[in-house]
């Protein structure tokens, strides 16, 4: 199958199957916990606002409005590649189309990630050792399988889909089949989804369909309740670790920051569209000022949060110096995660 395929409804060929279907073996531990005491702590009301803060992507979003297919999706200003000599060559049609096919290669990344948090969740279910937990994870698993949903239903209106990213397959199967589960959460709850809270805001900053724009807006509003889910819960049970499991922790988040700034790197489409190497595509990404400074501030919420859940030691500290991330130890963010924030009605017209 070729790298690119088209979405469409119908029945597939058993090639195709192959292609799309992919078993794995979880060395997964699960456990029951008989204690249904509701406990009145910051856990229980993240799960009650997940019960408040269901929408409906069927009937919460304008699936009607059209976008000219004649428009870029996303803003020409920002292209790394628009003073390459091989993009001043392209045709003003093979400009639009390399628009179109570079915002399909992004939201069908965020497609299989959230499918693998949705494969996440739902073992967090199972491993997860508190009942508050256990139904946090739940409400979460819900809220993946919305998002499944809405990025594949927008994909078919672009009219292409993208395989996953090798760096982001290898950071989810790490996740999926690791035996801990407190590493499950640390892995998805606070590096992706704290990585994916920055990368929805920058894209609904740069989109330019009002539908895209809302649909980033309402998938960010529940990734901020999952990241503060990880936070809080991370924070009570990291103090009982010894010192060899907290080491090891921060090495795995360190190996997942590293992997995550691989996967933010499209040199596929770039690589078709202007006929250069991929190797040479990457390199022009990595030397545009623009997307150096949005590859770091994507990791805004997850350096920080490290710290908070104490995660982020001296010699962590010394490596994400190296990445250019250490900067953002400090940031607060608390606007999106708090409960404050999280609490407020999703659309004016339902507030009251």
């Amino acid at each position: 199958m070729n790298d690119i395929f088209e979405t469409r409804d119908g029945p597939v060929s058993p090639v195709e199957i192959g292609y799309m279907s992919e078993t794995f073996t979880v060395p997964l531990t699960g456990s029951y916990n008989w204690d249904y005491q509701v406990v009145d702590n910051r856990i229980r009301k993240i799960y009650e606002l997940g019960k408040i803060l269901n929408w409906n992507s069927t009937i919460d979003l304008d699936w009607s409005s059209k976008f000219s297919e004649k428009k870029y999706y996303l803003d020409p200003s920002l292209n790394p590649f628009k003073d390459t000599v091989e993009f001043k060559k392209l045709s003003s049609e093979a400009r639009l189309a390399m628009d179109h096919h570079t915002l399909a290669w992004t939201l069908s990344q965020f497609l299989h990630g959230e499918q693998g948090a949705l494969m996440v969740a739902s073992q967090l279910v199972n491993c997860a050792p508190t009942h508050q937990a256990k139904l946090c994870a739940a409400s979460q698993a819900f809220d993946e399988a919305r998002h499944v949903e809405v990025f594949n239903q927008y994909l078919k209106r672009i009219g292409v889909m993208y395989p996953i990213d090798s760096n982001l397959k290898k950071l989810l199967d790490s996740i999926l089949t690791h035996p801990s589960w407190d590493i499950k959460f640390l892995g998805m709850q606070i590096i992706i989804e704290g990585l994916a809270l920055a990368a929805f805001e920058s894209l609904k900053n740069t989109a330019q369909d009002p539908l895209l724009k809302e649909i980033l807006r309402l998938v960010k509003r529940d990734e901020a309740r999952h990241v503060t889910f990880g936070v809080n819960y991370l924070q009570d049970y990291t103090p009982n670790l010894s010192p060899s499991q907290i080491k090891e922790r921060e090495n795995f988040a360190y190996e997942a920051c590293v992997v995550m700034r691989e996967r933010l790197v499209n040199s596929q489409v770039p690589s078709e569209f202007l006929h250069i190497p991929e190797s040479e595509a990457r390199d022009i990404v990595l030397c545009n000022v623009v997307m150096g400074e949005f590859r770091e501030i994507l990791f805004a919420n997850i350096v920080p949060n490290l710290k908070r859940v104490g995660l982020l030691s001296a010699s962590l500290e010394k490596r994400f110096s190296k990445l250019g991330i250490m900067k953002y130890v400090d940031f607060e963010n608390a606007d999106e995660l708090s409960l404050a924030s999280l609490e407020t009605p999703l659309f004016k017209d339902k507030a009251s």
